[in-house]
């Protein structure tokens, strides 16, 4: 059923919306770059979102007790499905309905933890905000007591097609698996395409459109085709994925499918494969008042205060100073001829790992450059 025009829209800002999406239909180029009224920002900043990758520490911890490489390659494919509810619908459940993030300055910090439980191993995040123009955002979460890391960089172009807007997300993940002997399996991971569904009712919300893959070094590889509502029929947040073997490998094909918000299904078996309407375990921060000026919930704090107390008048402010700070630091590094200098991570033209195992299968995007974590932030497991 058709949510209701303005749901989502305080009453006082309904001609603000109109007028924004009449902008959005209207404009050219990446939307990322247009100023949103503030009552449809997010109190969270994108530094935040590689958090969403581990929401379910269990099932990262997981994949280092596979039995195998196929075995590795399923436990893979269920610990990824289950990350896009975090990462895609749940982030704004309480604020009704999809919100524009607030974009991340260069040089912010992000840092949390989801402490051992269960000797699952301790979890450690750490992300930082590599480029503004364009905006790209750089992670690395490990569990070290079970020789898991994941590496990643993110960015989004952003434009408007039938009434709906498209996010193309840039980047991928490399997942590192540490075996016996010295021995490590990695896994490459691209990033499905969005579409915003829901706008001409001041009620967005998020689909998956077209094609994702996990590519093994093993040589095992995950194909995630997702579709969503359609005008007229169709169920929303569904996939079907299915994991071949490597070429010339004896073995048959597993095929799993649902919809990733809830529950999916072993198509052979009918076995449960996951089921994500459980809670999921959010990541631990240090307090705001502890945290370096950099870090995204202090940098954020009174933009972040302003959004959920309705107070879009001391946002907009806030979020003002925030912004021409920033622009008066570039214009001061490049009347002194310096550039930011990142603290985690450095920049390299080209990543071995994509080109090697992108060669696996046709549908791998061109070479990308790539950010590569280079030491931690604050003691995060001693911390937790």
């Amino acid at each position: 059923m058709a949510e209701e025009p303005g749901d989502a829209v305080p009453a006082g800002q309904k001609s603000s919306w109109t007028q924004f999406i009449k902008s959005i239909a209207s404009f050219s180029g990446d939307l990322s770059s247009m100023t949103a009224p503030p009552f449809i920002l997010s109190p969270v900043s994108l530094t935040e979102f590689p958090a969403y990758w581990n929401e379910r520490p269990e099932l990262f911890a997981a994949i280092a007790q596979a039995r195998n490489e196929e075995d590795r390659a399923v436990r893979v494919l269920k610990w990824f499905i289950s990350t896009l509810k975090g990462q895609y619908t749940s982030r704004n459940e309480s604020m009704g309905s999809e919100k524009k993030p607030l974009n991340p300055v260069l040089g912010e910090l992000f840092y949390g933890v989801w402490p051992d439980k269960n000797s699952r191993g301790t979890s450690t995040l750490v992300v930082e905000q590599v480029s503004h123009h364009p905006p790209i955002t750089a992670y690395h979460i490990a569990n070290k007591a079970k020789g898991l890391s994941l590496q990643g960089h993110n960015a989004q172009k952003t434009t408007f097609s039938g009434g709906s807007i498209i996010v193309k997300q840039l980047g991928h993940a490399i997942l590192t698996v540490d075996l016996p002997g010295g021995v490590k399996e990695e896994f490459l991971i691209s990033l499905p395409k969005l579409r915003i569904d829901g706008l001409w009712y001041g009620s967005p919300y998020i689909e998956l459109t077209e094609n994702s893959y996990i590519q093994s070094s093993s040589g095992w590889l995950s194909t995630i085709e997702y579709k969503g509502r359609g005008y007229f029929s169709g169920k929303s947040h569904t996939f079907k994925a299915t994991l071949t073997p490597p070429p010339g490998k004896h073995g048959g094909t597993s095929t799993f499918e649902g919809q990733w918000d809830t529950v999916s299904k072993n198509t052979r078996s009918g076995a449960v494969f996951t089921d994500v309407t459980s809670p999921k375990e959010e990541v631990t921060v240090r307090r705001a008042e502890d945290q370096d000026e950099w870090e995204s919930r202090r940098l954020w704090g009174a933009v972040a205060k302003g959004i959920r107390d309705g107070d879009f008048e001391t946002a907009s402010r806030e979020k003002s100073k925030i912004e021409n700070d920033q622009r008066q630091r570039r214009r001061d590094e490049a009347a002194e001829g310096t550039t930011w200098k990142l603290k985690h991570f450095v920049h390299e033209d080209n990543d071995p790992i994509y080109e090697r195992l992108g060669r696996f299968y046709k549908a791998v995007p061109p070479q990308e450059d790539v950010y590569v974590f280079q030491h931690n932030g604050p003691d995060l497991e001693t911390d937790a």
